[in-house]
């Protein structure tokens, strides 16, 4: 079975869609996959994390931010919360890490990129941790 990493955030417009991007780029997908959503879904994703994104050779034009419902939360075997607290879902049984990150939104864009490379550095720790890393 295919292991669905739901990273989750309140606008969905930054540290999630960072971390669902960084994920799918470093997961072997036969392993897992990632997903992202927000509990209060901006229009768009920051124009400042698409540039921070472009920097690395991560394309999130097209990224469009979702709300998180208890159905996404359900089809997940693992959530990682980033600052949506208490808005986020409770689903029985889910395994859910929380990261403490900064949220991004109206920061300069050297700050982004330090969250951007927190997030990273995070994301492969995870899937190094879980056996998920793509084999090169």
């Amino acid at each position: 079975m295919i292991a669905t990493v739901l990273f989750a955030c309140v606008q969905n417009a930054g540290r999630s869609q960072m971390a669902a991007a960084l994920f799918n780029q470093l997961a072997d997908s036969a392993n897992a996959t990632a997903i992202s959503a927000g509990t209060r879904p901006a229009d768009r994703v920051n124009p400042t994390i698409v540039a921070a994104m472009q920097e690395i050779g991560i394309d999130l034009v097209g990224a469009r931010p979702r709300l998180l419902t208890t159905d996404i939360a359900r089809s997940a075997t693992l959530l990682v919360t980033m600052g949506c607290g208490d808005a986020c879902p409770f689903v029985p049984g889910l395994e859910v890490l929380d990261w403490q990150l900064p949220d991004p939104q109206g920061r300069p864009l050297p700050e982004v990129r330090a969250i951007r490379d927190d997030i990273a550095s995070r994301v492969r720790e995870l899937t190094r941790q879980r056996g998920w890393v793509r084999e090169e």
